[in-house]
């Protein structure tokens, strides 16, 4: 079968990935979260394409499966809860170790077993397994960005799918017996280049999409343990499980000398990147919004410098001009050094959450309202409890003066999962409020707030006084 997408001579990784990104958001191949940039895309057909691991030999006869955590594979975490298989989930970006054993309640019935298989499930229901544990794992399934019918893969630039499995391999869970499953779109298989791939590299036996199963035959070598060259102190500073195998590596006479630190903030296991590509590096380079889009962007810095200049007025103009009847402190600066600065630096903060994306939005854009947003909270602190929560909106439209936040989602359902994952929200010792925004409620949702009728001037709110959740909030940017 011909690959949907062709890669041009030359390509590095970071091509590869941009293409496969750009081309599935613009056919609309995803689900929630979108963008897909930065991602594991949660491709369309993703449940069908996991339900074709209960084809595999190898995973029937598996006792043990590790299932990474996105979204993508949680039917794959389903399926092997209910075939009874030991399952294990790493750890989100590894902050709190190599990975966790999922331990559905006694006689959990099919619902309990997809509620254990979510991400919420995952935190709820496992128990940590530490590096010195006899474990023997029989079956890997990893998501990929792009993928080829060699078996050689690419991931979304942060190498944790490939240190992961040099950790195992370092405990000695896993050998050459052991079998590397991905599940991807059909778009995201396509001819690799063999002299992009490194010795860190995973590579994989199975490529499993809706229409296929590939086997892949590989021939090139799995990572045998991690190679601390590869690495740099930063790294390990971010990941403490990784300083913890290095010193038990040490005591055993390896070599576990690090390599130096990237000159330029590239992704750390990827040397393919070319560095004047800066908006195609990882978000944690880039520093890339909830929405996946670069703050490097010219056209929206010089939009925030905009709006910035102007909030640098005089206090009494920017008093008069704002016109947002709170009438408070933020007019009223009475020390010109420390205060105003510090006004500035959270005014061009809170502008460019405002304008967040130019993206035309589907026309089924569900809304959803945030509220109790805490005094001093910051768009970037919220967008971080948005990925953790996996609640990232196409679009965030900040206004923290007004203690709330209003999140657009794809859809109905969408927004539905959002939220659920936002329920018991706490940030700053504040519990946040988070229900569909007042023009999309059809009626009480259950366990959700519908406090207030639909007045045209809203009444004031216990939390904030300017709390009053008008719809009309600012959209200009759509």
């Amino acid at each position: 079968m011909e690959p949907v997408l062709k890669i041009n001579p030359g390509a590095t990784k970071w091509d590869i990935r941009q293409k496969v990104w750009d081309y599935i958001e613009e056919n609309n191949l995803a689900n929630f979260p979108r963008p897909v940039h930065n991602r594991i895309p949660n491709f369309k057909g993703a449940i069908q394409a996991c339900d074709r691991l209960a084809v595999l030999q190898e995973f029937n006869s598996s006792q043990t499966v590790k299932v990474n955590p996105d979204r993508p594979q949680q039917q794959a975490r389903f399926i092997t809860l209910e075939a009874r298989k030991t399952l294990l989930v790493p750890t989100p970006r590894l902050r709190t170790g190599l990975f966790n054993k999922i331990t559905p309640p006694q006689g959990a019935t099919k619902e309990q077993l997809r509620i254990c298989s979510s991400s919420q499930g995952v935190k709820e229901f496992s128990v940590p397994v530490g590096l010195d544990a006899k474990v023997k794992v029989d079956l890997v399934v990893v998501g990929s960005v792009a993928v080829s019918e060699k078996g050689l893969r690419i991931g979304k630039g942060e190498g944790f799918a490939d240190m992961e499995y040099g950790m195992m391999a370092s405990m000695g869970a896993v050998n050459e017996s052991t079998v590397v499953v991905t599940v991807v779109h059909d778009c995201q298989v396509i001819d690799i280049p063999e002299e992009l791939i490194e010795s860190h590299d995973l590579t994989v036996d199975y490529v499993l999409t809706p229409t296929r199963v590939i086997k892949t035959n590989c021939q090139s070598p799995k990572p045998q343990g991690i190679i601390w060259t590869k690495l740099d102190t930063e790294k390990l500073e971010k990941i403490p499980i990784l300083k913890k195998l290095r010193a038990l590596e040490e005591q055993a006479g390896k070599d576990v000398t690090l390599g130096a630190a990237p000159a330029a903030a590239e992704p750390v296991l990827q040397s393919g990147q070319p560095k004047r590509q800066t908006s195609r590096r990882p978000r944690q380079n880039t520093q890339r919004d909830a929405e996946g889009e670069s703050k490097q962007d010219s056209k929206q810095d010089k939009r925030a410098e905009t709006e910035q200049r102007a909030r640098q007025r005089p206090a009494r103009v920017r008093k008069e001009s704002r016109g947002d009847g709170r009438g408070g402190s933020e007019g009223e600066i009475s020390e010109r050094g420390k205060s105003e600065r510090h006004m500035q630096e959270r005014s061009l903060e809170e502008s460019r959450g405002e304008v967040m994306s130019q993206r035309k939005l589907p026309q089924s854009v569900t809304t959803v309202y945030l509220g109790g947003i805490p005094a001093g909270l910051r768009v970037s602190e919220l967008k971080m409890a948005l990925r953790e929560r996996e609640a990232v909106p196409l679009r965030l439209t900040w206004q923290g003066a007004q203690h709330r936040a209003f999140l657009d989602y794809s859809d109905p359902q969408a927004a539905e999962q959002a939220l659920e994952a936002l329920q018991g929200l706490c940030l700053n010792d504040h519990n946040l409020q988070a229900e569909l925004a007042k023009s999309q409620r059809g009626g009480k949702r259950s366990g959700m707030s519908n406090r207030r009728p639909r007045p045209s001037t809203a009444p004031k709110s216990k939390i904030a006084p300017s709390d009053n959740k008008d719809d009309t909030h600012e959209k200009t940017e759509q």
